[in-house]
């Protein structure tokens, strides 16, 4: 496998950043990539673009609840609209940067296990106790990763990586970065793909 792996920065809070978390391994496999998982918080870049969450934005948000009903009929991805939309990603973010450390080679297995416990399951994975219960059958205890979130170097690393995103121009859930270049949105895989099998275009 290459060096140059495809960043794939997301937010557990995103729907688009659940579908697209589903695929982006296969794009990955395809061209000989390793993927490199960088949750993050989208509130952190709406701060600097004076943005809001989807959800809180007149017609739009109401368009975007049909835009992810589709894409999960589309791409064959279950999902249904949690009760509590949106909510904070510190939690899961934390315990993903814990297990990069400890455990890389299951990351890519808890993040999906912690975006369908909130986008199928409907649990509330901003509650630490919640996000470490569901990724407790992977590594540690359910008391060991709540310890973790509270952890004061981890929560130390979300926050330098939450800047270094913004200092990468990184603005939304999904964002993918490929040599340098820069797609956001679930709707921008192909041209991922395209990228990839031409070199640029």
């Amino acid at each position: 496998m290459t060096s140059n792996a495809i960043e794939f920065y997301f937010d557990f809070s995103s729907p688009f950043g659940y579908f697209a978390a589903t695929k982006i391994r296969a794009i990955g496999d395809e061209f000989g990539r390793e993927v490199s998982w960088k949750p993050f918080m989208i509130g952190a870049a709406l701060k600097v673009t004076g943005g809001m969450p989807l959800p809180m934005v007149p017609l739009k948000g109401d368009y975007s609840k049909k835009d992810m009903e589709r894409t999960s009929r589309l791409w064959n991805v279950p999902y249904t609209q949690p009760e509590k939309f949106p909510i904070s990603s510190q939690a899961p973010c934390r315990l993903i940067y814990w297990l990069q450390d400890v455990a890389p080679e299951r990351q890519e297995e808890a993040i999906l296990k912690l975006y369908q416990a909130y986008f199928v399951e409907g649990l509330d994975i901003s509650s630490p106790e919640v996000a470490a219960r569901v990724i407790s059958s992977i590594k540690g205890s359910q008391d060991e990763l709540v310890a973790v979130t509270q952890d004061e170097n981890i929560k130390a690393r979300l926050k330098d990586e939450c800047e270094l995103a913004i200092k990468k121009g990184v603005f939304g859930s999904p964002f993918i970065i490929v040599d340098d270049e820069p797609f956001w949105g679930s709707d921008r895989l192909e041209q991922v793909r395209e990228w990839l099998k031409t070199g640029g275009f």
